[in-house]
């Protein structure tokens, strides 16, 4: 990879097919060193947790065979850890966000208190949706031990899978920005506070990096003025398999690439994706054709030696 040179400003690098290969291999390679480092020691604490809350809401809620009152159905909906387990009944779990959107009810805890109707939507929602898989014998009869205890486990064990795989994520996006505001101060940057961005006027000044800021109609994870002027957008990605990777690539990163690009103009505005885990060299390339420049969380070097270009 070369550094392109167009009137006065150096170009953002384009990387081959062979280099796309060879760094995506070091950062799987990375991926697989981590993972195999983290103690189970997680998911340990997460399952137990989640058990007990299971077992407080079937404590709440009597057995699912008979219709519960609504003063539990109240105060399963209306605790928040509750609230977690009541939408892993289903099958599959649903998230909050779909629940609300299938109930039309708000999930506040205060608003659900005050709505008996929308307590009553969110529960009949649920029972329509209830996994028969690990509930057999909802409504029907009470469960034998066996059967409850078996319920207990898998939905717990579902719950803790989904809080890990969360944590996961998020501490790993947070780590990778993190990193990449180091290597931003280590060559001279400044961080300022995150702000909205509707013109490049109210962009970080050269020499400025900003966190997660509003930029046109999309979020960026990290916004940087480099010494010519120029806007990074920044889009900070961890992606666990290849098949993961072209929705993080291609749904999350080139649609935002290409408003940004549509408001801004090709030379005031640079995509970039920083990546880390698994990823395709389909999705790569398809990311680089629709205007994002690609570096690596594990290649931090090769980043802030193009930003020192700029200068």
């Amino acid at each position: 990879m070369g550094r392109a040179r167009v009137g006065s400003v150096i170009e953002p690098p384009r990387w081959t097919r062979e280099e796309l290969e060879a760094a995506r291999a070091a950062a799987i390679a990375r991926f697989r060193e981590v993972r195999m480092r983290e103690p189970a020691q997680r998911y340990r604490e997460a399952f137990a947790a989640r058990r007990a809350d299971v077992e407080r809401l079937l404590g709440v809620l009597g057995q699912l065979a008979a219709p519960p009152d609504q003063t539990a159905v109240q105060a399963a909906l209306t605790d928040e850890a509750l609230q977690d387990v009541v939408r892993y009944l289903l099958g599959p779990p649903v998230s909050a966000d779909d629940l609300e959107v299938l109930t039309e009810a708000s999930l506040a805890p205060g608003a659900l208190r005050k709505d008996a109707a929308a307590r009553g939507a969110v529960w009949t929602a649920v029972l329509g949706g209830l996994d028969r898989a690990r509930f057999p014998w909802a409504f029907e009869r009470a469960p034998g031990d066996g059967e409850r205890a078996a319920a207990v486990l898998a939905t717990a064990a579902l719950m803790a899978t989904q809080r890990v795989a969360t944590d996961r994520r998020n501490e790993s996006k947070n780590q990778q920005e993190e990193a990449v505001f180091t290597a931003l101060a280590g060559i001279g940057f400044a961080r300022v506070p995150a702000r909205v961005i509707e013109t490049l006027d109210a962009a970080p000044l050269p020499g400025q990096c900003c966190p997660e800021s509003m930029l046109g109609g999309r979020k960026a994870d990290v916004v940087v003025r480099l010494h010519d002027r120029r806007i990074l957008a920044i889009e900070c990605k961890v992606s666990n398999s290849e098949t993961n990777s072209v929705k993080r690539l291609k749904n999350d990163v080139a649609a935002k690439a290409e408003k940004w690009l549509s408001e801004f103009g090709t030379r005031q505005l640079i995509p970039v994706a920083m990546l880390s885990g698994c990823f395709s060299l389909i999705s790569l390339d398809s990311a680089q054709e629709r205007g994002v420049t690609v570096f690596w969380e594990h290649d931090l070097g090769a980043f802030c030696s193009w930003v020192e270009s700029a200068r």
